[in-house]
């Protein structure tokens, strides 16, 4: 049986420990979290972005999952990443996803906690938990100012306010960190008191979205084979392993697993550019996210805690 994010992150909360949220949009990525998972006894969210929704079909994706579950031991959800589409959102309450993240960080503070709690009063009933997010993703620069730091950094007193207010979960909290593979441009950096003071003050567990390393060797393997990625920059496994210890509990990765996903694609049609067969290519693109998942469950502490292990 899938559970919710609200078993797997209060639990990582009070252990001081993070739970990994690792993006899907197709079986390779299934199987690869899903067996790094078992392998080491870790729990694991699996995230739904809207677009991959789209992309491979929302029964799809449900199935896979929910097959997955019932055939492994292992402790998992099933949690839409991003939700914004109020369609959307009803459908996977609905559909069988165990969690959802409702995302109006680009509304104003009163919207944005009138649609989050219109969310969870839907979610509530159905058992499914619900993720909110406040302040915005945008990567520390040596060029931005500290008032400009603070227009884009949660704010706890009104995290604490917000919580208070929707009845959420957990929530997602800007703190320096933002998605893609281009984070910084100088200094990787993230605003750890920040994060504590949140902590402090916000009952719930603490998200940290764009919290992708950026593996300079999957980068150069990818380069070499043709891509062109050029001064990619993530966040330092130190920073993730001081955000856990200041309170994240939960720790999104996706661009990680797509840069080594595509460099092993790339390597195996330049080793072997007569191959036809696709799973000979996605395989080895299946191996290299496998691995990278293993790394990160064992930076966020989640090894050995399935199952309140």
């Amino acid at each position: 049986m899938l559970v919710t994010n609200k078993v797997l992150l209060d639990r990582a909360k009070a252990g001081s420990y993070a739970v990994g949220a690792f993006n899907i949009n197709n079986l390779e990525f299934v199987q690869a979290i899903t067996s790094a998972a078992v392998e080491l006894d870790s729990p694991a969210i699996l995230a739904v972005s809207q677009g991959a929704v789209k992309y491979a079909g929302f029964e799809n994706l449900v199935s896979m999952v929910r097959t997955v579950s019932d055939n492994l031991n292992i402790e998992i959800s099933l949690h839409l990443d991003h939700g914004q589409d109020m369609e959307i959102i009803k459908r996977c309450i609905d559909g069988g996803f165990t969690s959802v993240m409702i995302d109006g960080s680009n509304l104003s503070f009163e919207e944005n906690m009138a649609v989050t709690r219109e969310v969870v009063e839907k979610a509530r009933p159905a058992g499914v938990s619900v993720e909110g997010e406040l302040g915005r993703l945008a990567g520390i620069e040596d060029n931005v100012s500290v008032s400009e730091q603070d227009a884009i950094f949660t704010d706890p007193g009104e995290a604490a306010e917000f919580v208070e207010k929707t009845g959420v979960d957990s929530l997602a909290v800007a703190v320096g960190t933002s998605h893609g593979a281009y984070k910084f441009k100088g200094e990787a950096k993230l605003a750890m008191d920040r994060l504590s003071e949140i902590a402090a003050v916000v009952p719930v567990p603490l998200v940290l979205h764009g919290a992708s390393g950026v593996n300079q060797e999957h980068v150069a393997i990818a380069n070499e084979f043709g891509a062109k990625i050029g001064a990619a920059k993530g966040v330092p496994d130190e920073a993730i392993s001081e955000a856990v210890r200041r309170g994240a509990a939960k720790v999104n990765i996706d661009t990680d697993m797509r840069i080594a996903f595509t460099a092993y694609v790339r390597k195996s049609f330049a080793g072997k550019p007569e191959n036809i067969d696709p799973r000979k290519y996605l395989g080895a693109a299946r191996d290299a996210v496998f691995e990278v998942v293993k790394a990160k469950m064992k930076l966020f502490g989640s090894v050995g805690k399935a199952f309140g292990g």
